[in-house]
């Protein structure tokens, strides 16, 4: 049986209390055919008896789990391919420049899904800039979801996530081939490491960073919270560092914080000082 609109609205209120993802009703259809995957997991009647399940239990592990069934995790590796051609050729030498006296990097993929943008990040400064052989580098990837976190952290995908993005040269080189996937090499994988985190709630103590790809975020959350969290990014961000969108995504207009920069008809951002 399908859920009334008050059932829905329960849910869609749900979603944006935990994560701050605002789930419009004409993706109502997204909603539900999402948790269906979560009412088979638990051996329920229906999306109505998880509903009762949660109003039942105002916190807990379960709200996350529905939680994190809502979130979207597309990615795929050296997505977009503009803001990674822009690191290579201008932004990534500015800061290797501007670090050669402390020779430490840091970077943060600030919703990383499965990982394939920290690791594609990774794959790019090992190829072009051997130079930080002997660096202090690290690519921090957080995300909602738990199980993409893990996914993350194993490293491992399939030739179809390969296929998707990742050029065959980069990927005998960075990966080996296993079983039906390919897993990336201990070198790569050691330069990340990946956290659940929620963007919109209270950070933990968190490093200045060179580099934020906050990226395909701002589509799903309200006004609010977009200038609450672009605060907070430009509070963790250094003032010379670069701050990467999505490519369908701008700052608010009234948001002086930041500085947009546009090199080749990519745009970043840099912090107001």
């Amino acid at each position: 049986m399908k859920c009334s609109e008050e059932e829905r609205e329960y849910l869609r209120v749900l979603v944006q209390t935990h994560s701050a993802n605002v789930m419009d009703p004409s993706r109502d259809y997204f909603l539900e055919s999402r948790l269906r995957a979560v009412v088979r997991k638990m051996g329920l009647a229906g999306i109505r008896e998880l509903i009762a399940l949660l109003r039942h239990r105002p916190e807990g592990s379960l709200h996350r789990t529905v939680v994190e069934a809502m979130t979207i995790n597309e990615t795929s590796f050296f997505r977009d391919g503009f803001p990674f051609a822009r690191m290579e050729e201008n932004l990534i030498p500015r800061l290797i420049q501007a670090r050669r006296p402390q020779r430490r990097l840091r970077f943060w993929s600030a919703a990383c899904s499965s990982g394939q943008e920290a690791y594609s990040l990774a794959i790019l400064l090992t190829e072009h800039f051997p130079e930080l052989q002997d660096w202090d580098v690290r690519i921090f990837g957080t995300d909602l979801s738990q199980v993409m976190i893990e996914r993350a952290r194993a490293g491992v995908y399939s030739d179809l996530e390969v296929a998707r993005g990742l050029p065959t040269t980069l990927r005998d080189r960075y990966a080996m081939h296993v079983g039906n996937g390919w897993n990336l090499l201990p070198e790569i994988r050691s330069m990340c490491s990946f956290t659940r985190l929620n963007l919109c709630a209270p950070l933990p103590l968190l490093p200045v960073f060179d580099g934020i790809l906050l990226r395909n975020v701002m589509l799903y959350i309200s006004a609010e919270d977009r200038a609450h969290l672009l605060r907070r990014m430009h509070r963790q961000l250094a003032p010379d560092g670069f701050l990467f969108l999505g490519c369908s995504e701008q700052l608010p207009p009234d948001m002086g914080i930041f500085e947009m920069r546009v090199e080749d008809n990519v745009y970043y951002y840099s912090p107001k000082i």
